[in-house]
């Protein structure tokens, strides 16, 4: 049976429409206006926002010090009814949205049961329950990923665990993942690797965790072309938490591995603002790495609270930061295949159903704004002039010689010799930051 959208959860909240940035209603955009054209693509196109179904519709605020506080108007359902109610839930709030895109883990949208034959079952029910409802939504799977981290089994990790078991019982879980993917047309399947890493070197046989986690990941390759599943491979990096070391750490360790087992053809990476900044880097400094080495993929859009050490999940609004992530992605020529997910969640103290359309709308004006001033800045080289004039010197005699292959240690000594004055130039930045903000302002 078709299903249609209703109108049960959300009641109060109309589709949320673009009004510009004069209006002062909280239930619309103010920048992110669907249709406009910015380079040639739609901002629809270019922004790709999906929903995160694990922060949005199963959280349930609770934390290490206190009882969950969401007001959730399917609370009162329990297991399979729970798990459907979510799903009507989840398409009637992309509707209002107008999202084209949602993710999910396999354990947020269906609960476990006693066995893993009883898991698939209930996963199966679920996944054709969501099926059925996009046949007459717009908004389609962005990605879906297997839960590895959650239940007990995995108290040593998923494909690093020092049991074989419970490799086996991950890879089983991969393969009814890929098989989701490709039935719902997912257009990338992600690992996260919620587990994959270690407390203590003095009970870790690290090179053997690595090399299993690499043949895990061959595994899924494989399966995946034995079954036709054509979406794209992105692997999450993070540094820490809930194990103290993530072998998946930053983007450049996780570049490394791609390479050093093969797996760089295959995969590329889907990175995270707020695990960025936990790495000790800036959410741009992650997508420039990826982007410079070709393997950026897809992003979760999220922000950290600089004052706190831990994942706090928070939705974006930081325009400084959106500005700068959408200057890489453009620089990127887009995301691909990937998109911006809102890996994110609204605060304990947020917790009414409506503060979930406030959250997103926050969101995605946040990201429009800053596709804007981004495409603005690399419309006008505001950078790259920049950039340029600083490294000109690599463009002509000794430098031209150094980037083409030419010189040597010899060529260079002689030329050092014979060079008496050594005259740099200021790399401006407090002028360059005046700049940005200049154009956060006026476009």
């Amino acid at each position: 049976m078709v299903q249609t959208m209703n109108n049960t959860y959300f009641g109060s909240v109309n589709k949320v429409a673009y009004e510009g940035k004069e209006s002062k209603n909280p239930l619309a955009f103010k920048y992110y206006n669907h249709e406009e054209v910015i380079g040639g693509k739609t901002m629809k196109d270019i922004l790709r926002f999906s929903v995160a179904y694990w922060h949005t519709f199963t959280a349930d605020g609770s934390d290490p010090f206190g009882a969950a506080t969401m007001e959730r108007p399917w609370n009162h359902f329990t297991g399979m009814d729970l798990a459907k109610a979510r799903v009507e839930a989840s398409f009637e709030l992309f509707e209002k949205l107008g999202v084209p895109f949602f993710a999910f883990h396999d354990r947020d949208v269906a609960p476990e049961g006693l066995t893993l034959s009883e898991t698939n079952k209930n996963l199966d029910i679920i996944v054709e329950m969501i099926k059925d409802y996009m046949k007459t939504s717009n908004t389609k799977l962005l990605w879906n990923t297997a839960n590895m981290f959650t239940n007990p089994r995995f108290v040593h990790g998923a494909a690093t665990s020092c049991n074989a078991d419970v490799f086996a019982y991950a890879a089983a879980q991969v393969k009814k993942g890929l098989e989701t993917a490709k039935l719902l047309g997912a257009e990338n399947y992600v690992f996260w690797g919620g587990r994959e890493g270690y407390e203590t070197l003095l009970n870790t046989d690290l090179k053997l965790e690595l090399d299993n986690l690499a043949r895990f990941m061959h595994m899924a390759v494989d399966y995946a072309k034995e079954i036709g599943y054509t979406g794209q491979f992105l692997i999450e990096p993070k540094p820490k938490e809930p194990t103290t070391h993530q072998y998946d750490t930053d983007a450049a360790t996780t570049i490394a591995f791609l390479r050093q087992y093969g797996l760089e053809d295959y995969f590329k990476l889907n990175l995270e603002a707020n695990h960025a900044t936990l790495a000790g880097h800036t959410f741009e400094h992650e997508l420039r790495v990826a982007r410079t080495s070709g393997l950026l993929g897809s992003v979760d859009a999220n922000q950290g609270n600089p004052l706190l050490g831990w994942d706090t999940d928070e939705f974006p609004t930081d325009l400084y930061s959106t500005t700068l992530a959408m200057y890489e992605i453009l620089q990127n020529g887009g995301l691909g295949r990937g998109g911006l997910n809102f890996d994110a969640k609204v605060r304990r103290t947020s917790f009414e159903a409506e503060d979930l359309v406030h959250a997103h709308v926050a969101g995605m004006d946040a990201f429009a704004r800053g596709l804007k001033v981004a495409h603005k800045l690399i419309e006008d080289r505001a950078f790259e002039n920049v950039i340029a004039e600083r490294y000109s010197s690599f463009t002509k005699g000794i430098g031209l010689d150094i980037v083409q292959g030419r010189a040597n240690f010899h060529t260079l000594e002689t030329y050092a010799l014979n060079n008496d004055t050594i005259k740099n130039v200021s790399g401006k930045t407090e002028r360059l930051k005046a700049l940005l903000n200049q154009y956060l302002l006026e476009v």
